[in-house]
């Protein structure tokens, strides 16, 4: 990971610092910001949202999946944590510590319900997991996160009698997972046609991840500025929000690393279905959040503490990871090493 990187749990801190800063030092900052709108859409807020899904959607590798048939277990593993086990933990969890918060009952399903494609890449890489089962697995996901992801997130909050907004919920998924992945498909093929596959991997895909780092650092400092009252004003709530996100992690771990040693996988898988089945994609639940709910809501500051915990959370699994598999939890050491 490249130093910039490696500190993105300090440089989201700051930004948070930067947009509060912003928000009671700026007269008008935040009422100027919020002007810049489109049917109720933030300009700023959509450009970021937009550009930190794209580059997610570049992952999508359709001639992988092929590759399913070979070892089934990992992915069927995955998608069993990500669609059914951690929702149910994030709703069960949420219910407990956040009834009469619907809001922020809701961010908690949303992250919930939200499997990473994006940034596990760059933990598996970390763990020194098995990346070619990595690509499998977030391209799987991609897909599955296009008709399960309104759905799932429906359903939970149907069980709970929230009230959402379904249709905003759809509208939100298309604009922010289907847009962003057709674009991402049409892109792909007409650069590589042009520029060939290795130019793709080895310039413009690494480029679009720095631009997609600096468009979450932006959103966090546009939302933020926007919501500086509302989070003096309600800062217990984002303490609140905390406790099932951070109970919810060592469960859903605690259930990847138990299934993958039960399932006698080998290091190299296992560190990588432990990964992808304990993150959540903070990107589409912040997206989520605002469409349904706007950027000054409490849902959308909500989601922001998934993305405030997820770097830590993670970075934290792939040492453990490490650590067991040195071990020998899974039975190969010196994989681990």
């Amino acid at each position: 990971m490249h130093g910039f990187e490696k500190y993105l749990p300090i440089w989201v801190v700051v930004c948070m610092g930067l947009g509060l800063l912003l928000s009671q030092t700026v007269p008008g900052v935040g009422e100027t910001i919020g002007s810049w709108e489109v049917g109720g859409v933030s300009i700023p807020i959509g450009i970021c949202l937009f550009l930190m899904m794209y580059p997610a959607m570049l992952n999508l590798q359709v001639a992988e999946l092929r590759k399913l048939r070979r070892n089934p277990k990992p992915i069927l593993l995955t998608l069993f944590s990500n669609w059914i086990f951690a929702p149910l933990v994030h709703v069960g969890l949420a219910t407990l510590f956040l009834r009469g918060n619907p809001q922020l009952m809701v961010a908690v399903i949303l992250l919930g319900s939200s499997p990473c494609t994006a940034m596990v890449l760059v933990w598996g890489k970390l763990a020194g997991g098995n990346q070619e089962q990595n690509v499998v697995n977030t391209s799987l996901n991609t897909i599955a996160i296009v008709f399960l992801y309104v759905p799932v997130v429906s359903l939970l909050t149907g069980m709970q009698n929230i009230p959402i907004d379904r249709v905003m919920l759809l509208i939100s998924g298309a604009v922010f997972i289907g847009a962003p992945l057709v674009i991402g498909i049409v892109s792909k093929r007409l650069l590589t046609r042009a520029k060939g596959l290795e130019w793709f991997d080895r310039v413009y895909r690494p480029f679009v991840g720095k631009v997609t780092i600096v468009a979450l650092l932006v959103t966090l400092i546009v939302l933020f500025a926007l919501n500086g009252d509302v989070l003096l004003h309600h800062f217990d709530k984002l303490l609140l929000v905390s406790i099932p996100l951070l109970l919810a992690f060592p469960v859903v771990l605690g259930f990847n690393l138990l299934a993958t040693r039960v399932l006698k996988f080998r290091y190299r898988e296992a560190i990588v279905s432990v990964l992808i089945g304990s993150s959540s994609h903070f990107e589409i639940a912040i997206a989520s959040a605002i469409g349904m709910y706007g950027v000054g809501s409490l849902a959308a500051l909500g989601t922001t503490m998934g993305l405030f915990w997820e770097v830590p959370v993670m970075l934290s699994v792939v040492y453990i990871g490490r650590a067991l598999g040195r071990r020998g939890f899974w039975g190969d050491p010196v994989a681990a090493k």
